[in-house]
């Protein structure tokens, strides 16, 4: 086709008349992969009567042959064709359709990676796990050292305001440091979950098991609030985020393996073992992000 079959570009924005039968072909949608060799352009038969492909569509369209075998030779050559052209236009489209999911996790210290280098923390290696088994998946870390209930209550908003399409909450354990009533901290953690709800996320609620030395009913209602948080707002509920480390010290191991030496943030291999143990719950997440 010569460059002059095709308006300039200030040319005037209203149909005209081509003097020639051209159709263009053109996706609607941007896709995300690779981009496409050209854009692909079709003309009348007359303009193609000298090319290879020509030939071929005029042999498909039975073009010059009304009947006996080079019409039937054209009716399977024009079906072959079509097929192909189906095919192609299938793998075109379906990168349009592939979109990364944005998985942003909310935390204190345990989910910003406390102490860790930047690649050994608990978000990169839930990424790389959960990529590891198939998913296209980017991990966010907000998580904030130090961070409580409240203090996630207060960013939310600018929080969601990323866009994600989906969410861990994992905050309460500066709470529980700090003694702060759990009746405060389920007010925080339903603020939160106020929020994500109106925007449509999907949540996992990760939560901690209360040491005994607040008293029972500390211990009772700090642990019932993940329960029935999760319960009222639809969240997926991982109740201790710890969990094989608190597994391990209920058995009077020692944690000297899989904690830092401060005793309260893990080390490399204990965070291998908090995403080995989250990683199903979280896919279960993305399960609901992706529907």
């Amino acid at each position: 086709m010569r460059s002059d079959d095709l308006p300039d570009p200030e040319g005037p924005t209203s149909p005209t008349v081509s003097p020639r039968s051209t159709c263009s072909d053109r996706p609607r949608r941007i896709g995300t992969g690779p981009a496409l060799p050209c854009n692909v352009r079709c003309a009348s038969d007359r303009r193609i009567t000298g090319s290879a492909i020509g030939s071929l569509l005029r042999r498909g369209l039975g073009v010059g042959a009304r009947y006996g075998r080079p019409a039937r030779e054209g009716n399977r050559l024009t079906a072959a064709l079509t097929a192909l052209a189906v095919t192609i236009a299938a793998s075109w489209a379906a990168p349009a359709n592939a979109e990364t999911l944005r998985l942003t996790a909310m935390g204190d210290s345990l989910t910003q990676g406390y102490g860790l280098p930047q690649d050994q923390g608990f978000v990169p290696v839930l990424e790389a796990w959960l990529r590891g088994r198939g998913h296209d998946v980017a991990v966010t870390n907000a998580g904030v050292s130090g961070d409580t209930t409240a203090g996630g209550a207060a960013r939310i908003d600018w929080t969601l305001a990323d866009g994600p399409d989906a969410m861990i909450v994992a905050l309460g354990g500066n709470d529980l440091l700090r003694g702060i009533d759990p009746a405060s901290s389920r007010a925080n953690l339903a603020a939160i979950l106020d929020k994500t709800r109106a925007a449509g996320v999907p949540v996992l609620l990760a939560g901690l098991p209360a040491p005994g030395n607040y008293g029972p009913e500390f211990k009772r209602d700090f642990e019932a609030m993940y329960a029935d948080l999760a319960t009222e707002y639809d969240a997926v509920l991982v109740p201790d985020f710890l969990g094989p480390i608190g597994e391990k010290a209920t058995q009077g191991l020692s944690l000297s393996d899989l904690m830092q030496d401060d005793r309260i943030h893990p080390n490399a291999r204990g965070v291998e073992q908090i995403v080995d143990a989250i990683g199903p719950k979280v896919e279960d997440l993305l399960a609901r992000a992706d529907q």
